[in-house]
């Protein structure tokens, strides 16, 4: 699509919009799935983000009474042939202009890494028939699936049992931050959208978002060696829960109960700090057995998200 519809107008947004393009998605998500999935701090730790040019990365749409009906992002990963995109609007003439923006851009940022062809992905609430309609008609598939898992906690959790040989170190030094950084990359390696990164800029994307800080990342070390991490956030602290935004066992550790610890670990910090559950966000075809390791814990799915994957040249 050419045009927006008359009288629309667009720009890049900036962080003093943070409050408007949160206002937009949180009554997008809310007509979508019945709450308003997204917080302030999501908005603009999104807009600072390494890597990320709200000039060429970001369209804020206004309509004609000057209210945003419109917000688009389009996000490279370190050079990669992967782009995530996102387009929000609960009108199909600005979603279509939104997709043919953030697809050009996508192409964009592919050739800028040296790509001819990129994968762009876009997440879709499972009950959002409209926009998965829309991305289907552009080509996209279902690539994988995650599930929100959330437990939740009647008063104080006990401290996992311990595990012979497993001890938990807190990544506020350099030294286990580094490992930690090892550890991430070689437990992800071969899962589904990631892409490794160099250590400065995994320490400083971790280290520009608000919602994170360093008292909540922690290596495990099995004996003596690097075994897995635990990184908790606060991306749901609206909802009063513990985040694990991300948890990896190394290869030759799994089997010996290492998640199941750093996951108890979280419970029982989360409860701790007063939080009513922890919530995490776990891909059904990770080639772990991760979905049966958190039901196994008393985790249950709250909410599904299709990622949608198109090949574009």
């Amino acid at each position: 699509m050419d045009a927006l519809p008359t009288g629309h107008t667009v720009r890049p947004p900036k962080l003093d919009d943070a409050e408007t393009v949160l206002g937009l998605v949180q009554a997008y998500t809310t007509a979508v799935v019945g709450f308003a999935d997204y917080t302030l701090d999501d908005v603009r730790d999104e807009l600072t983000r390494p890597e990320f040019d709200p000039e060429r990365d970001a369209w804020l749409v206004f309509d004609a009474a000057g209210a945003a009906v419109g917000y688009a992002t389009a996000d490279g990963k370190s050079g990669s042939d992967e782009v995530d995109v996102d387009v929000v609007s609960a009108d199909p003439a600005v979603t279509d202009w939104l997709f043919a923006r953030v697809l050009d851009r996508a192409r964009e940022i592919g050739r800028e890494g040296g790509h001819d062809k990129v994968a762009v992905d876009q997440c879709v609430y499972r009950d959002d028939v409209s926009l998965r309609a829309r991305v289907g008609a552009l080509g996209f598939q279902v690539a994988t699936t995650f599930h929100r898992m959330r437990i939740d906690h009647a008063g104080a959790v006990p401290p996992p049992s311990p595990v012979a040989g497993l001890v938990l170190r807190q990544a506020v030094d350099e030294d286990v931050r580094r490992v930690v950084h090892e550890v991430w990359n070689a437990s992800f390696a071969g899962q589904f959208g990631f892409v490794p990164k160099p250590y400065e800029a995994w320490h400083e994307k971790l280290d520009r978002k608000s919602i994170f800080d360093w008292s909540g990342m922690w290596l495990a070390e099995l004996d003596g060696r690097p075994a897995g991490f635990l990184e908790c956030t606060d991306q749901f602290a609206d909802e009063n829960c513990g985040y694990v935004g991300h948890l990896g066992v190394v290869a030759e550790a799994r089997g010996r109960g290492v998640a199941k610890h750093l996951l108890r670990h979280a419970f029982s910090v989360d409860a701790g700090a007063g939080r009513v559950g922890t919530i995490l966000h776990v891909d059904s075809n990770n080639p772990t057995p991760a979905l049966g390791l958190y039901e196994s814990v008393g985790m249950r799915p709250i909410l599904v998200i299709d990622v949608w994957r198109g090949d574009f040249t």
